[in-house]
């Protein structure tokens, strides 16, 4: 798949594969309760999770996906719908940032918290703590998988949340809303990372 193919939504963490059933469980398990909804969305990205090293190319031009991802200080790299952010703390556990989102939206800010962050697994939580906004005790994970598309390095991105729904709407509704946006920026965020692989460059990896 490409950055023009839809993600794949997992309602309820009913993956549609062995290997992204088996990562929800592990990484994207919510508590959700009565009167919130959840989901969860995979993106498969042509382009590698980690750096490539290329001869021919400064390092600097090669992208990882998780570069972007982990970034929780410059999320508008990827997210079309964010204009500015504004970091409070080392980046650590705990740190807070604020965001602009631009107009078009029914929110102009949102506050948020870095909840986890492992280099080593590739994971990336927050959960939003304040904000214009009706997206009430709302929390998202994001992990990264390598893989192998078409012979070349590759990366599956899921993207789970949960959220109150809000007074006067369904389930379904928040569900869709929220889905729409977070479809949005993993559309985004393959089209940056493809642009930014060089892919045509990659060997092919051997199949065995």
């Amino acid at each position: 798949m490409g950055a023009d193919d839809d993600c794949v939504v997992v309602p309820n963490g009913n993956a549609c594969s062995r290997v992204e059933d088996e990562y929800i469980r592990r990484h994207h398990h919510h508590q959700v309760q009565d009167n919130q909804c959840s989901s969860s969305l995979v993106k498969h990205v042509k382009a590698p999770l980690h750096l490539v090293s290329l001869s021919s190319f400064k390092l600097g031009e090669i992208c990882q996906v998780w570069s972007l991802v982990r970034r929780f200080d410059q999320p508008q790299k990827y997210k079309p719908f964010v204009s500015r952010c504004i970091v409070q703390g080392d980046l650590g556990i705990g740190s807070l940032r604020e965001v602009n989102v631009k107009s078009g939206l029914p929110a102009t800010t949102s506050t948020e918290r870095l909840e986890q962050l492992d280099d080593e697994e590739h994971i990336i939580a927050m959960r939003i703590v304040g904000g214009d906004h009706r997206l009430k005790n709302y929390s998202s994970t994001v992990s990264v998988h390598p893989e192998v598309i078409d012979g070349r390095p590759g990366t599956m991105v899921i993207e789970s949340f949960v959220v109150d729904v809000p007074e006067g709407n369904t389930k379904d509704e928040t569900c869709y809303f929220i889905e729409a946006l977070i479809k949005c920026n993993l559309k985004s965020l393959a089209e940056v990372s493809e642009r930014l692989a060089v892919q045509d460059q990659t060997e092919p990896i051997d199949r065995i």
